[in-house]
């Protein structure tokens, strides 16, 4: 076997090697908090389906208090678009949309896309149930999903990690504000 062919070969195993392994591994990806709220669930729900209070708990609001906001249609509705432009590289540049509401499930999910820093939709929900007459579980999640061969990311990328702790903290500062 000349020195080319074994070349060639090396190099065709490192290409099939990595496309063979995505093939096993995941394609979605979720990252979900939860956290207990003194207040009953109809109204920690009438509070979270307005976007524009993410701004009083959501740390990516905090992370830049002086981005540009740009609303379209009615807040608390499906349709409404919060949209942020930041120069922080954190932050970047994007928009929520809410795509469904359900006013009787305490149920809300947003479609997240993001521009700049890096493209992307993700899906976004928020659920709250009752605990008792006075106390309440929120639930705020994200999910996705990576096609194949994109999915071999997933290894290298740990969601829980990159955005579990924001999840935490907002979720934390949504208690101390709707607590007071």
């Amino acid at each position: 076997m000349t020195l080319g062919r074994k070349i060639s070969i090396g190099i065709i195993g490192l290409i099939a090697i990595p496309l063979i392994v995505a093939l096993f591994l995941p394609t979605g990806y979720q990252v979900e908090r939860t956290i207990d709220i003194s207040k009953p669930a109809s109204d920690v729900f009438a509070y979270i389906r307005m976007l524009k209070n993410q701004d009083q708990y959501s740390v990516w609001a905090k992370k830049d208090p002086s981005m540009k906001k740009i609303y379209t249609g009615e807040d608390g509705t499906v349709g409404f678009i919060s949209r942020w432009e930041s120069l922080d590289k954190e932050v970047g540049t994007g928009e929520q949309e809410i795509k469904m509401i359900n006013v009787d499930a305490l149920e809300m999910q947003t479609e997240l896309r993001f521009f700049e820093p890096f493209e992307g939709t993700e899906r976004s929900y928020m659920k709250v149930s009752s605990l008792d007459q006075k106390k309440s579980k929120i639930i705020w999640g994200f999910d996705g999903s990576m096609p194949y061969p994109s999915n071999l990311m997933l290894l290298f990328m740990n969601f829980e990690e990159l955005i579990g702790k924001d999840f935490e903290e907002g979720l934390s500062n949504l208690k101390v504000v709707l607590e007071r």
